[in-house]
């Protein structure tokens, strides 16, 4: 097994003590402290302790399945403090954990999360689509947040002891999955912002049927010009917690107006960042009759989303000739760029808007069809099913390899 490296170094304190430099590999982190090393474990799949629930539940029918109600029979727990390093990762049944009112996470929202699938294939297989995505990211956040990085392979390999533990809650119906989410939180109960002593890294999971149970049906956005999802130097482009809750009255307000999800907006140019919690594309069609696929670019605001990745790398693949996909044109210009809504709706004016989607882990492709901007709308055109020319060979090619489908390097065996 191969193992991502982290290193960190920490200034000394204002008190004059030495420097302490750690480095996070298989075994831990080292300190050096003049001549007295000490090693501190990171997580260790082979200490690995599984405890079975004695109340085992039932999958629900596929029809009852809601996004994030049903939750599996175990859960993985692993704590962290600063003077021992990871504990032994426990797996154990699904429930509540305890924390100290004077908790960090409670007061400063030391917190944050990832979100992957495992899939069911064709051949009785189970395979979760890039873990190691999940894991660069969430150390990113870790490390943003202060809190403890960790060996991304070995806690992919801990959850494949739960994946398996309770693969029977994977629905057998096509479309359907299981959601997998990680989080680290801040569990130190003494009051002032500071790196956290202690934290508590945990895995739930949750089967989840189709995002479009009855096929596609695009949606209308709100131009949110009220607020701001993220700013330069802040923290959009990590997965944190504190990044969601103030997101919820701008859905709130956006459904008030009639429309389904808000429109992240930026300045006073009013720059295109984000679609709700998803990233963003958009599809010109340039003078010369060439298509250009626009996703706003990672600068510190946008989130590094494993699915705009994956739509990125499937494109510039058929572009390069690696693999050609049915249904795109030969010619397909690919653009990580600012663009604006004035931008958008020149195009618009101009027949040469041709498609705008949002893509995430829940949805994979979401169509809209218009943006209400300013007291107006700005129709955006979609096809006979829904989806635009670009979005639905990517979605289906995307689709295609998380089930099993097409195969790809992507996915892992669980």
């Amino acid at each position: 097994m191969s193992f991502n490296r982290f290193r960190c170094i920490r200034s000394a304190a204002a008190n004059g003590a030495k420097a302490l430099q750690y480095r996070s590999s298989a075994i831990g982190r080292r300190y050096i402290s003049g001549d007295a090393p000490k090693v501190l474990p990171d997580i260790e799949p082979s200490r690995l302790e599984v405890t079975r629930t004695n109340t085992p539940g039932e999958l629900p029918p596929s029809s009852q399945l809601l996004f994030g109600r049903t939750f599996t029979d175990h859960m993985i727990r692993v704590s962290w403090t600063e003077a021992e390093g990871w504990s032994v990762p426990r797996i154990e049944p699904f429930g509540t954990i305890n924390l100290n009112p004077s908790a960090t996470v409670l007061h400063y929202a030391q917190s944050l999360f990832e979100g992957l699938k495992a899939y069911r294939q064709p051949n009785g297989t189970i395979t979760m689509f890039r873990p190691d995505m999940n894991m660069k990211r969430m150390n990113s956040s870790a490390q943003r947040l202060a809190l403890p990085t960790f060996d991304g392979a070995a806690l992919t390999e801990v959850i494949k002891e739960l994946v398996r533990l309770d693969k029977n809650w994977i629905p057998k119906e096509p479309g359907h999955s299981l959601y997998i989410r990680p989080a680290l939180i801040g569990t130190n109960g003494l009051l002032g912002i500071q790196p956290p002593s202690e934290a508590l890294l945990f895995v739930i999971c949750s089967p989840v049927g189709p995002y479009y149970p009855k096929g596609f049906k695009p949606v209308p956005l709100y131009g949110t010009t009220e607020y701001i999802r993220a700013a330069p130097g802040g923290t959009g482009a990590f997965k944190l917690a504190a990044n969601y809750a103030p997101g919820v009255v701008a859905q709130k307000s956006a459904a008030q107006a009639g429309y389904v999800q808000n429109l992240w907006l930026h300045g006073p140019e009013h720059y295109l960042t984000e679609v709700g919690t998803m990233n963003l594309f958009i599809v010109l069609k340039g003078s010369d009759g060439v298509v250009e696929l626009v996703t706003p670019p990672l600068d510190g605001m946008i989130l590094p989303g494993v699915t705009r990745d994956s739509v990125l790398a499937l494109a510039r693949n058929h572009v390069a000739g690696t693999k050609r996909l049915d249904g795109l044109p030969e010619q397909i210009k690919i653009s990580e760029r600012p663009i604006t809504m004035a931008e958008v709706i020149s195009a618009s004016k101009s027949g040469q808007l041709v498609e705008l989607f949002g893509t995430g882990t829940a949805a994979v492709v979401c169509p809209v069809d218009k943006i209400g901007y300013l007291g107006s709308d700005v129709h955006i055109p979609t096809g006979p099913d829904g989806m635009g020319p670009i979005s639905k060979p990517l979605w289906k090619e995307l689709v295609g390899i998380q089930t099993g489908v097409v195969e790809s390097e992507w996915n892992v065996v669980v």
